[in-house]
């Protein structure tokens, strides 16, 4: 790409769509390659409007029916966050206990969460109570709200990394008490907690690779044909 390395904007007069050429696919490529789930963050604050330029991106996924069924709560509040963090360990030391010998050794050394250091945390749900989309294509599949979002969540890890910044996803927690220390509506679900700022390692291979906790398969190994 030239110029500013920014992809134009198609205005609704535009009558085709942009063309993506060779170098734009590999320079895409290596963005998928690139990105990764963060543990290790510097405390550096981000850049001013980054945080609001990345959830303008991600309201840009699919959604069922589009009924745009995300909702992003920044957790600012210290007090809040340290709830996180306590409701975390709590979590991540029972996860330990279910597991025996060399596993239990392993995952008592893997660096889990960056909740210390990441200068910001976002939480991600979904609505189910909204009536955007009046429920096209989720009276079979309800779930579909909860995909729709993790599409969401996609698209902004992706756009993260192209500025350089790294996202972790915190999963071992305990979604119900998320929702007590964040005071969110009942009828919004937990779909991420996520910890967001520059990235201590920059490496194309996944952490717990890297770990020894479990290798990448080939996508050979997750194509069935019928």
């Amino acid at each position: 790409m030239s110029g500013s390395d920014t992809i134009p904007r198609v205005t609704p007069a535009t009558t085709g769509a942009p063309e993506f050429d060779a170098a734009f696919r590999a320079r895409l490529h290596d963005l998928f390659v690139w990105r990764r789930d963060i543990r290790h963050f510097k405390s550096d604050p981000l850049p001013a409007g980054f945080l609001d330029r990345l959830i303008d991106t991600a309201c840009l996924a699919p959604s069922v029916g589009l009924s745009q069924p995300w909702r992003f709560v920044i957790v600012d509040d210290a007090s809040r966050r340290q709830a996180v963090l306590e409701n975390f360990s709590a979590c991540n030391a029972e996860a330990l206990s279910a597991y025996t010998g060399e596993r239990a050794q392993n995952y008592a050394t893997l660096k889990l969460a960056g909740l210390r250091e990441a200068p910001c945390h976002l939480a991600v749900f979904a609505d189910h109570a909204t009536d955007v989309g009046h429920g096209l294509g989720r009276r079979t599949m309800p779930e579909m709200a909860d995909y729709s979002v993790v599409t969401a969540i996609a698209t902004m890890w992706l756009a993260a990394r192209a500025e350089g910044i790294g996202m972790g996803w915190v999963s071992i927690l305990d979604p119900a008490a998320i929702a007590v220390t964040l005071d969110i509506p009942r009828d919004w679900r937990l779909i991420g907690y996520f910890c967001i700022g520059y990235p201590e390692i920059n490496d194309d291979r996944p952490e717990l690779e890297r770990a020894g906790w479990e290798c990448r398969h080939t996508a050979a190994d997750h194509i069935v044909r019928r």
